[in-house]
């Protein structure tokens, strides 16, 4: 199956390590391109197209004060991906409960054997 545009899904577009550094960014709050430029060490004119992308999948908002634009993490649009991380961590840890219990049960056998214990 083909991937969706990077324009039109939130997974995609944070599958960009600049688009990334971005919104690692922006989680420390509110700033203006010239700042994420800085930060992410890349021309003014790209972020604003990695902002343009991140603002199309509703990841960030835009407000003006003046004539500088500020940027913003959208949390509404983050929830999806939370949502994403948060079932697939609770997965991950349940995988590794069975595996502690496997080992453990193995253990508990090797403790049996070397005392003689039947099985």
């Amino acid at each position: 199956m083909a991937r969706a545009a990077t324009t039109t899904d939130a997974f995609n577009a944070v599958g960009d390590p600049t688009r990334r550094a971005v919104l690692n960014k922006l989680a420390t709050g509110e700033t203006t391109v010239k700042a994420l430029a800085e930060h992410v060490n890349c021309p003014q004119s790209l972020v604003s197209k990695h902002l343009k992308v991140l603002r199309e999948v509703e990841l960030v908002r835009c407000r003006s004060v003046g004539r500088t634009r500020l940027y913003r993490i959208d949390r509404a649009g983050i929830t999806p991906l939370q949502t994403w991380l948060t079932e697939l961590t609770t997965a991950i840890n349940q995988h590794y409960d069975r595996l502690d219990d496997y080992i453990q049960t193995l253990k508990a056998d090797g403790d049996a054997v070397r005392k003689g214990e039947p099985r």
